[in-house]
């Protein structure tokens, strides 16, 4: 018999642990597949941040590293210096990346450190309750903005991407989503390009992925699918922000 579709030999056997809808099994899987594909899984260290990818070192079938809340790059930055020949990225939520974690990344990304890094953006704190994240909508629930997200008190959602566009040191910045088999087939370019930019040591890669949290929305999955496309996209558009290859 021909096999046709196999598990990703860059995932290991660990069930994974998110909720239904959740798109990060999507995400994984595409990583996974990456470093395969690329034939550097063997050179991969992937580091863990805090969140609902907080098991993500169980998942992924490379060394690992679990890292404190938002220190994800800064514990990249370390390992990549002292083995600059192995592949290293993170996988960081909003709340990890783009609040607490927002320092050590943008110095990472402003040093050029020859990093990747996966950031998830689902505009919410997952595992801790639902909160609000800076990447959150205007008018957008959560169960620390119970009336929706208000510019007078909470100011407007970070834009990460577009922020680090800015930044001279960032090598490849691109925005996808995988609320759709089209759109995951662009992710996954996407993912591909900038650990084969790493691969060829052009400096900081990182790819927001726009993703979903149906529990904590209060949605079922399709129908969180389908606010990612037509409440997060106008907000957070697709494409890529930066790239210093380009002609």
């Amino acid at each position: 018999m021909r096999v046709k579709y196999e598990k990703s030999k860059g995932l290991t056997d660990t069930p994974l642990t998110y909720c239904p809808g959740c798109a990060h099994g999507i995400v994984h899987k595409l990583v996974a597949e990456t470093l395969v594909e690329l034939d550097i899984l063997d050179k991969a260290i992937a580091i863990a941040s805090v969140g609902c990818s907080v098991f993500s070192y169980q998942f992924f079938n490379c060394d690992a590293q679990q890292a404190p809340h938002g220190r994800a790059c800064a514990e990249a930055t370390g390992i990549k210096r002292v083995l600059p020949d192995n592949i290293v990225f993170t996988y960081q939520g909003d709340g990890d990346l783009a609040s607490i974690g927002i320092a050590e990344t943008i110095h990472a990304a402003n040093r050029g450190e020859n990093i990747t890094v996966i950031f998830i953006n689902n505009a919410i704190y997952g595992m801790t309750g639902g909160q609000m994240a800076p990447t959150s909508l205007l008018g957008q629930k959560t169960t620390t903005s119970q009336d929706g997200r208000d510019y007078a008190h909470h100011g407007n959602p970070i834009h990460i991407s577009e922020m680090f566009a800015t930044i001279e040191g960032v090598a490849y910045l691109e925005r996808v989503s995988v609320y759709d088999p089209k759109n995951v087939i662009k992710a996954k370019k996407a993912i591909k390009k900038a650990f084969q930019y790493q691969k060829e040591k052009k400096g900081f890669t990182m790819i927001e992925v726009v993703s979903t949290c149906p529990v904590n929305w209060g949605m079922k999955p399709v129908d969180a699918m389908k606010w990612v496309k037509s409440d997060m996209i106008p907000v957070y558009p697709l494409g890529v922000f930066k790239d210093k290859e380009a002609k």
